[in-house]
């Protein structure tokens, strides 16, 4: 026993004798035992012994007997235990309680527990009931591990409705920063497409200095724990940063920041590919149990799913952006191809149109008196024979060959076939 009161039973007395050698083995059953035992005295419930595992709980600082147990763990005191203590001495009534929360410690020193327990009252020969006799099992880590299914399990929920991937992997690293029993800050780093640097994904309870000065850090061997992790593609186990060659660079920052340890992953995709690093700070040196490492490769192997579906909606995004483009382009060129041929029909009906007025000018004027050669052409002249006449609104006009008269009629807004009846502006106005 790790502490064993000096009071003894009287001697003598047969059946106190009894009891106290029960009581003795007990004490040498639970001496050594994971389970907490205690024995508690009197309506103050002083504590008369108790196991290793009770001290190893409560902290070895509170290694005491012969005072109340409130007096010992002044916590407990608005948190239904000592009520339920009470209540046992008071009615004989044994208790037994599952799963029953018990915060140890107080301020940034408590931690959570949850403890299997039972109450059994201790009495004297004749009945009285003199203090209690309390068994526990500790099943925090039974809890915990509850816990942390039903968060994974979230989180999978939310990888499946494709949550953003920073929502996602700050979930995550806020829900493993709250089941860890002792305090980590969780940090993702995301690989860049060339795996050449690391960008920050989420790291909610680093201080943001920190998260600067890290986002875009280089994948190589000795660049921290998780350029190195990055770049072994290997966990880099990093326990004590003051003295880690690899934080050679980074120690300053890592002292500003509080953090002392340093634990790496690389997160990869199921092609080997690098998608980036889940690290797991530590404020004092440490070195990772087999739970932690199990809890970081779980939370790895989610990181890479989350990341890796991030991925795959990316390039499909980009795809179906790529496509609608594609498909926009070709429906504008379709557009302005029909407005062409719509263009080109209705230039080829006015040209069919043109000539047909030319080819009846031609023949109502021939009769006419005209000059020989066209007189539209440029210097020195166009030597064709001249065949129809235009005008213009300005009254003047001219004899030209179909050729050089239809250019005219295209080009100018103003000419148009003279009518020699008419005269060249009732024409004009009257075409």
């Amino acid at each position: 026993m790790t502490a064993v009161s000096s009071h003894r039973p009287p001697a003598g007395d047969p059946a106190v004798a009894g009891r106290g050698a029960a009581e003795e083995d007990l004490r040498a059953l639970f001496g050594q035992s994971i389970a907490v035992f205690a024995l508690l005295v009197g309506p103050m419930h002083v504590v008369e012994s108790a196991n290793q595992a009770f001290f190893d709980t409560i902290g070895q600082e509170r290694t005491h007997t012969g005072v109340p147990l409130v007096d010992l763990m002044p916590e407990l005191a608005d948190q239904g235990i000592i009520t339920a203590l009470d209540r046992v001495y008071a009615t004989g009534e044994p208790h037994v309680g599952r799963d029953v929360r018990v915060v140890v410690g107080t301020g940034p020193h408590a931690r959570e527990t949850f403890f299997d327990v039972s109450y059994e009252p201790r009495r004297t020969a004749d009945g009285q009931v003199t203090g209690v006799r309390v068994l526990g099992v500790e099943t925090t880590q039974v809890k915990h591990a509850q816990r942390l299914m039903t968060e994974h399990r979230a989180l999978l929920e939310q990888i499946a409705r494709q949550a953003p991937l920073t929502e996602v992997l700050d979930g995550m690293a806020r829900c493993i920063e709250d089941l860890a029993p002792e305090e980590v800050l969780v940090s993702v780093l995301l690989a860049d497409p060339d795996g050449r640097h690391l960008r920050h994904g989420a790291a909610p309870s680093l201080p943001d200095f920190y998260n600067r000065a890290i986002d875009g850090i280089a994948t190589g061997e000795g660049v921290g724990s998780c350029g190195t992790a990055a770049h072994r593609r290997e966990p880099v186990i990093v326990t004590d940063i003051t003295t880690d060659p690899f934080w050679a660079d980074f120690r300053q920052l890592a002292d500003q920041a509080g953090l002392a340890a340093c634990w790496s992953t690389p997160i990869l995709a199921r092609d080997g590919g690098l998608l980036g690093t889940f690290a797991m700070y530590h404020r004092t040196p440490r070195v990772p149990q087999d739970t932690d490492l199990a809890l970081i490769r779980v939370f790895a192997g989610t990181a890479a799913l989350a990341i890796e579906r991030h991925h795959i909606e990316e390039a499909k995004a980009t795809a179906e952006a790529r496509a609608r483009s594609a498909h926009d382009e070709l429906a504008a060129v379709v557009r302005v191809e029909r407005e062409l041929r719509a263009e080109a029909e209705r230039r080829a009906a006015a040209s069919a149109d043109l000539a047909a007025r030319m080819r009846a000018a031609a023949a109502a004027q021939a009769a006419r008196p005209h000059p020989e050669h066209c007189q539209l052409g440029d210097a020195p002249g166009c030597t064709a024979p001249a065949e129809i006449k235009i005008a213009d609104s300005w009254g003047d006009s001219a004899w030209g060959c179909a050729a050089h008269v239809e250019e005219a009629i295209l080009n100018v807004r103003s000419v148009f076939i003279a009518n020699e009846e008419l005269g060249g502006l009732a024409a004009y106005l009257n075409r």
